[in-house]
């Protein structure tokens, strides 16, 4: 795929006085490439001024958007792409690939972050009729939507707040509230809904989630984690897989991938004792499935992050 070929369009997009606004506020706000924390809490800002290297990360609940340029998130083996005036909605933990396909220092590319609590989701639902969706089974625990102006204006004005810091105690909740009102308002109010309301088999499915992150080094048994989610084995294959893309077992192992991973790059930690940290018994077995999914041995994996870095 050429990363430029879709960039007329996006400039071409950005000429609606909204989405304009929103490009240049985060443009603003970011100043140089990278990511920026913000004064709102569970806000963050993103710019690339190059497309990026596919990122192996834990995508955790959240809606991401992105005003300028185009990304790509591989879950399993499927592909979400989206671009302006698009969302990803990610309604669970999720190890995920990530990549800006489409970035240039002329039209950068340019995106926001705003994390969503379950708790708080629960709360709104109790407090507002909101219709609840014709779904069958457990939805995919991550999609992609088009934005919508109602949902735009509420980002765009939370937005704004960060030129007047002084407003956000007062006025943030309010417009936090009106965000997540839209989202269970909006295609993807299945995917909220089920890790939000307790007893439903997402809500379950989610508790397992937690479970894996806290105890991925350890040994896997699938029926110690149905027992401490209250389901039956074969439920909790069936509904892991609908809202993951993934069983159990792939799950837990890209957990533990992904830390040795970061053990190796940040604490320094050779390929035996990252293996050995995050559970793998057999040295042999860690550098064969760390090299089928990060395409290199450790090391020579570890090597090419620090010297592109």
């Amino acid at each position: 795929m050429n990363p430029q070929a879709s960039l007329a369009p996006i400039q071409s997009l950005a000429a609606a006085p909204q989405q304009h606004e929103l490009v240049r506020l985060i443009d603003r706000f970011t100043g140089q490439d990278g990511i920026r924390p913000t004064a709102i809490h569970g806000l963050t800002l993103y710019r690339a001024s190059l497309p990026s290297e596919p990122l192996h990360c834990l995508y955790e609940p959240a809606v991401g958007l992105v005003v300028q340029g185009r990304k790509q998130v591989l879950l399993g083996e499927e592909r979400y792409l989206y671009g302006p005036s698009q969302y990803l909605v990610v309604s669970l933990d999720l190890p995920v690939i990530g990549q800006v396909i489409e970035a240039s220092t002329e039209v950068p590319f340019l995106s926001l972050r705003l994390d969503l609590d379950p708790a708080e989701i629960g709360s709104l639902l109790m407090d507002l009729d909101i219709p609840a969706p014709d779904v069958q089974g457990c939805p995919r625990g991550m999609a992609v939507s088009g934005l919508g102006a109602p949902l735009q204006d509420a980002v765009l004005r939370m937005l704004r707040l960060l030129d007047n810091p002084e407003d956000i105690p007062a006025l943030l909740p309010l417009i936090r509230r009106e965000i997540l009102y839209r989202l269970l308002r909006g295609e993807q109010c299945a995917q909220l809904r089920q890790i939000a309301s307790s007893g439903t088999q997402g809500h379950r499915v989610s508790r397992a989630v937690n479970w894996l992150r806290q105890n991925f080094h350890q040994p896997l048994q699938i029926e110690r984690l149905a027992s401490e989610v209250n389901m039956s084995t074969s439920s909790l294959h069936h509904h892991f897989k609908a809202l993951t893309a993934m069983s159990p077992l792939q799950f837990q192992k890209q957990l533990r991938l992904q830390e040795a991973r970061r053990l190796m790059l940040v604490e320094a930690l050779d390929a035996a004792s990252a293996g050995s940290r995050v559970g793998y018994e057999s040295p042999s077995q860690f550098s064969r499935e760390y090299s089928r999914v990060f395409g290199a041995p450790p090391m020579r994996d570890i090597a090419r992050l620090r010297q592109s870095a």
